[in-house]
């Protein structure tokens, strides 16, 4: 077992990568299946690789704090909406009709496609109650984006304060922006830092849509696709669940300490 985990972890063959159960079991002079055996027991997955990008922001730890601090009390007399935009999703279409699951048979389609046009989904979150507030436009620029926080400012009460969750994307900071916010004193930008998209919440909702809408669908038209878009939106509406936050900021922190550090040590 050891000397399976030992290779597993310290080794990689002559001619791959990475191990196989095959070619560990052949240079372990063991069996497939206990190789396998071991593996699952020890969470081990040479097959599989995941990518990670750590943000340069200067000011990550303020903008952490910050953030989660919003997700985890939010002020009173006030909403938290996390912002962003679900840019050019494609209308795909394929090239033959599907071949409907039956009993021995998964659902079979062509790997070819039509691209039938593009959207843009522009979406709030209002991290209290789950609900979104969204719409589809043919392009994603600030004039699009002042007409959805002109959408976001008619559906909540004007009694309330507003603050903003978005990312760093040039078209949420123009002057025409800083203009629109400057009538408007009730709202408040957040920015997450840079490649860390993770911190808003509304990227939940649209793997989500994804996912559930959008990857197996087959749209014939833009139309066809926000259509789709606006039916999943309405019925996640009728039935909102909010995501809830649970790591603090010093949790988060300090787990992205011991993975720089480990990165670190790695590169010895």
């Amino acid at each position: 077992m050891e000397r399976v985990i030992t290779l597993t972890l310290e080794t990689t063959p002559d001619d791959a990568t990475h191990w196989s159960t095959r070619s560990l079991a052949k240079r372990a002079g063991m069996s497939q299946s206990a190789v396998s055996r071991i593996w699952r027991a020890f969470a081990l997955q040479p097959h599989r690789t995941e990518t990670f990008k750590l943000s340069k922001d200067p000011l990550f730890i303020e903008k952490v704090r910050d953030i989660v601090g919003l997700y985890m009390s939010s002020p009173d007399k006030a909403m938290v909406l996390c912002v962003d935009e679900k840019s050019e999703v494609q209308a795909l279409d394929r090239t033959a009709p599907l071949l409907p699951m039956r009993p021995g048979q998964i659902e079979r389609r062509t790997h070819d496609y039509r691209r039938n046009g593009t959207t843009s989904l522009f979406a709030a979150l209002d991290t209290a109650t789950g609900k979104i507030i969204g719409s589809c436009q043919q392009q994603h620029r600030s004039v699009e984006f002042i007409k959805f926080l002109n959408q976001i400012d008619a559906a909540v009460p004007h009694d309330l304060n507003v603050h903003l969750i978005l990312d760093n994307y040039a078209t949420h900071k123009t002057p025409s922006v800083h203009r629109w916010l400057a009538k408007r004193p009730r709202y408040q930008l957040h920015f997450t830092p840079t490649s860390a998209s993770w911190l808003n919440l509304v990227e939940r909702w649209f793997a989500a849509l994804t996912e559930k809408q959008i990857r197996r669908g087959v749209f014939r038209s833009t139309r066809e696709l926000e259509d789709a878009i606006m039916r999943y939106l309405e019925s996640s509406n009728e039935h909102p669940q909010p995501f809830i936050w649970t790591k603090t900021a010093d949790e988060i922190l300090a787990s992205i300490a011991r993975f720089c550090k480990l990165i670190s040590n790695s590169g010895q």
